[in-house]
């Protein structure tokens, strides 16, 4: 099981947010953001921010650092190491776990990720035999997009979808995450789809739609 930082903004959480940071990061990097994205009248929420393993990264002059999968190079149809992709998956598999195992039902679960933790929030939430309440994916893309529909749970497809990126965005540039809209929508999910003047980064107006889009999820349960 991989360490995380847990936030919970209230007593006895019936929903979890299991959030999945970027390539170089850790735990902490989204953890400041609970207080500005919670409205007070949400439910209990527990936020769970895990650290990905460290791991040599290939671009990166295989320098070791905290990352869900490696990368090899810049074409992104093959840019994320598909072994690292499927452990990473199996880490998020047994978090989902013990979310299970504290009283959360999968159907009260968001699973959100930033660029390479965004990447497996997508590639995780296609293999979702019991639907999660949505999947929320910044400045990110979907591995191995042309390939998708072979891993998918048709169970999956009930899953909403959150993604946003930045129009100048200089490490996932904009059209590989429109790709990755574009087959998530052809394979059949609901996909909310942001785009924002900005780089690889988070910005105010993104952090407003994302509160509305969940607002929605947590009255939907």
């Amino acid at each position: 099981m991989l360490e995380t930082i847990e936030r919970e903004t209230g007593a006895a959480p019936r929903w979890s947010v299991l959030w999945l940071h970027g390539l170089g990061a850790d735990g902490h990097d989204f953890a400041p953001l609970v207080p500005e994205l919670v409205r007070p009248q949400w439910p209990a929420l527990r936020f769970v921010f895990p650290h990905a393993p460290v791991r040599p990264i290939t671009i990166n002059n295989g320098m070791r650092m905290r990352g869900w999968y490696d990368i090899a190079g810049l074409d992104f149809a093959s840019r994320a190491d598909v072994d690292g992709v499927e452990e990473s998956i199996v880490h998020v598999q047994q978090l989902l776990q013990r979310e299970h195992e504290r009283g959360i039902a999968a159907d009260h679960v968001l699973l959100a990720g930033f660029s390479q933790g965004g990447a497996i929030a997508l590639a995780a939430g296609l293999r979702q035999p019991q639907p999660l309440a949505g999947l929320i994916a910044l400045s990110t893309y979907l591995p191995d997009a042309a390939h998708a529909g072979n891993h998918l749970q048709p169970q999956a497809l009930s899953q909403p979808v959150f993604m946003a990126h930045g129009l100048g965005d200089p490490v996932v540039p904009l059209a590989y995450a429109e790709t990755s809209v574009a087959a998530l929508r052809t394979l059949g999910f609901e996909v909310q789809w942001q785009r924002y003047p900005m780089g690889h980064q988070v910005c105010a107006e993104e952090i407003d739609a994302l509160r509305e889009w969940m607002d929605q999820r947590l009255a939907a349960g």
